[in-house]
């Protein structure tokens, strides 16, 4: 799969749509490159072995224009709730519009195969909950900043604690008690480092927009 910008921080956001409703059309285009990694995303559950990856993508990427160009700033919605909506509306349609996608075809018929190989129709497609695919979405790309910048963010004494208390990059999940035997330290100041390192590990992610604690 093509390789997509980072997405946009909730403040970046606000900023070029802000940009945008001005008139700057350079605004909407990074909207919208910023996006494509959302748009990658939902065409997933769509594609099969015979839709091509990159005319889905196509296809998303209108929805994902329209929802930028009459997304409203003044609501709380973050940009990538409504585009998700404007994305899977706009693949829809264009599955609706086939002959194989017809009223004479039932919505019950097979369109592809999810990621543990069972087989979804149209109407699973339909029926599935975008706040779930926006979600899993947001959820990996913090997984993703947090794999990326725990050891730049954390000292060499935090990363060891961290890793082997969450069972982080291989490493075999401890408890406290386990980890201080192990690093030759006191149970209480394990639990200090680690209190300390989550805090930091906290920072990454603006208040409100984190998935996970």
């Amino acid at each position: 799969m093509k390789t997509f910008q980072k997405p946009l921080t909730p403040a970046q956001e606000r900023f070029y749509l802000q940009q945008y409703q001005e008139g700057n059309e350079e605004a909407k285009k990074i909207l919208i490159e910023r996006n494509l990694r959302l748009v990658a995303h939902i065409v997933k559950k769509y594609q099969s072995g015979e839709e091509d990856l990159d005319d889905l993508i196509s296809i998303g990427t209108i929805g994902l224009i329209k929802a930028i160009s009459t997304f409203d700033i003044s609501k709380s919605t973050r940009l990538s709730t409504y585009a998700a909506r404007c994305i899977d509306n706009e693949l829809l349609m264009m599955f609706r519009s086939r002959k194989k996608f017809s009223r004479e075809v039932s919505l019950y018929e097979p369109i592809g195969m999810d990621k543990e190989g069972n087989e979804i129709s149209l109407l699973d497609v339909i029926e599935s909950p975008l706040t779930d695919v926006v979600e899993d979405y947001s959820i990996r790309e913090d997984l993703k900043l947090l794999f990326q910048s725990i050891d730049k963010v954390l000292n060499t004494r935090e990363y060891q604690v961290i890793c082997c208390r969450f069972g982080l990059f291989g490493q075999q999940e401890l408890t406290q008690k386990e980890v201080a035997r192990q690093m030759g330290i006191s149970r209480s100041y394990v639990s200090r480092i680690e209190k300390n390192a989550l805090t930091k590990l906290r920072k990454l992610f603006p208040a409100g927009q984190r998935h996970f604690s």
